[in-house]
């Protein structure tokens, strides 16, 4: 029989968590780059191949579009963007995090709590970024006989969906709505 636990994170868990974040950006460089995306897919493969609790792996999983992201030559997104897909997958490669990842169970819970963060900060980069995957697959079917090749459609694709990515993100307003509490924000 399953069991549900539910909590609470308050604002000073959620500035801990920012802090946290922070660091892993700080200490991130351009440079890093293969070695975070190596370090966060090798930590992703060990959580598929471990026994870790599902609450746990269904959200760590989502790590992958993240890599998928900045491996995507095709989806080219801008040093902003990249800097901080960059900087959460940095936090993620980390074994030594706030739990470490070696104690069963309890191991990967801050990692879900981050993940959880993470893809509610990077929301608009994920869509975006799912969505061009869904125009480029459909691209293949597309009627050949039009005078646009394929790396111009999805040129054109990819600065619609980055364009509308950066809009949605500016676009939020922290705080604003309807009785709704103010958004964490990672980046």
């Amino acid at each position: 029989m399953p069991l549900r636990v539910t909590f609470d994170l308050e604002d000073a868990d959620l500035r801990y968590f920012r802090k946290l974040m922070k660091k892993a950006r700080d200490s991130v460089s351009a440079d890093d780059e293969p070695t975070v995306i190596k370090q966060a897919a090798a930590v992703i493969e060990e959580i598929k191949a471990a026994s870790v609790p599902a609450f746990v792996r269904s959200r760590i999983e989502r790590l992958q579009s993240l890599v998928d992201m900045l491996e995507d030559e095709e989806w080219a997104l801008a040093a902003k963007e990249r800097g901080n897909v960059l900087a959460a997958l940095k936090y993620f490669a980390d074994p030594a995090d706030l739990i470490p990842d070696e104690i069963p169970v309890l191991g990967y819970i801050d990692d879900a709590i981050m993940v959880e963060l993470v893809v509610k900060d990077l929301k608009h980069e994920m869509e975006a970024f799912d969505d061009f995957c869904r125009y480029r697959k459909e691209e293949a079917s597309r009627n050949r006989n039009s005078n646009i090749s394929r790396k111009q459609y999805l040129d054109v694709k990819r600065r619609e969906l980055q364009s509308r990515m950066r809009r949605r993100r500016t676009g939020r307003r922290v705080g604003r709505g309807s009785g709704s509490r103010p958004r964490f924000r990672l980046f």
